[in-house]
């Protein structure tokens, strides 16, 4: 096996004028001086320079350079070009531009062009553009800081809902049940809502449809919820839609219902009931073929929901379904005139 290693003559330049030429330079120095020597033990020019990995034409530029200036010469050199394009705008339109910018502040080229105009001046937007990333570069055009004025939002005071306390951990089932809406368009042009109600610790769930999504409806479900969970509901958590604030809202107050309301744009903090939209849509409502007036529609979601949470297995339960989940590990919440006592 034949080992080729770079000549020593390449390590040894590097002690050489360090003081005198800057790294890139002195990096050059020795790769030239490495491929001549490379050349003086039998390599042709190309097979030198292939054994560095560097380009041929930029070596023998290198070494023309070295023979006739000397070091200095191998120095990375300016690559500005020989002519530059001259500006083609007279001192009185660039002062146009100029002041006119100032005033205006936030126009564009465009629309200057269009007020040079009406001032005389024949030019191009192009031009127009060129005048003021010149004068931005000469520091002579200085744009104004942006300075957004924003329209905030009002949010409702809520005189009973508030923030989840990070301390507060579900233990049992009905220490929180998270509430959401899901739009349903049966046909184009109506939408109903769909009520989901999802307990955190069992996953048992209540849902219903109604006409609107408003206080007063989420109102009426907050009594469906009270009536079908088999345990006692002591907190609640919603988003900050309309629907459950006011009447919603006075209901649980009245009920002793902690109402917990999540910040703005943070649905993943109700991830539960958010999870139970898609299972409902997909093993629900996506092979119903019934009737879709609210009544016959309400009917067959009970008849489901009573499937999910006593029939349906749910794997993040281990098998069980809600019910089974409940009378396994939570018998003491179950009132003794629960269905499922």
């Amino acid at each position: 096996m034949q080992i080729k290693a770079y000549p020593k003559e390449f390590f040894r330049v590097a002690r050489l004028q360090r003081s005198l030429l800057s790294p890139e330079a002195a990096e050059r120095l020795r790769w030239v001086i490495a491929w001549q020597s490379l050349r003086q033990q039998g390599y042709s020019a190309q097979a030198a320079a292939e054994l560095l990995q560097l380009s041929r034409a930029s070596l023998y530029r290198w070494q023309a350079r070295l023979q006739r200036q000397g070091l200095k010469a191998l120095e990375p050199r300016s690559r500005r070009p020989k002519r530059v394009r001259q500006p083609s705008w007279s001192f009185e339109l660039a002062q146009t531009v100029l002041d006119l910018r100032r005033h205006y502040p936030r126009w564009g080229k465009d629309k200057l062009l269009i007020l040079l105009r009406r001032e005389g001046f024949e030019t191009s937007a192009s031009t127009v553009g060129r005048i003021l990333a010149s004068q931005k570069r000469r520091g002579l055009l200085i744009e104004t800081p942006s300075s957004y004025v924003r329209k905030r939002k009002i949010r409702p005071r809520r005189p009973y809902a508030r923030r989840k306390p990070p301390d507060y951990q579900p233990q049992l089932p009905g220490d929180l049940v998270q509430v959401d809406t899901m739009d349903l368009r049966p046909w184009p042009n109506k939408v109903l809502k769909h009520f989901s109600a999802r307990d955190v610790a069992s996953r048992w769930d209540v849902l219903e449809v109604h006409t609107r999504a408003t206080a007063a409806t989420a109102a009426q479900f907050l009594d469906s919820l009270q009536r079908r969970a088999p345990f006692p509901i002591r907190a609640i958590q919603v988003d900050g839609g309309s629907e459950f604030q006011a009447d919603f809202e006075r209901a649980c107050q009245a009920k002793g219902i902690q109402l917990f309301v999540l910040p703005p744009h943070s649905p993943k903090l109700n991830g539960f009931v958010e999870r139970a939209h898609r299972t409902h849509q997909e093993e629900f409502y996506q092979v119903y073929a019934a009737e879709l007036q609210l009544e016959p529609l309400n009917q067959a979601l009970q008849a489901w929901e009573h499937t999910y949470n006593t029939v349906r297995p749910h794997q993040s339960l281990d098998g069980m379904t809600p019910a089974e989940y409940i009378q396994a590990h939570y018998p003491q919440v179950i009132p003794k005139s629960s269905h499922m006592s």
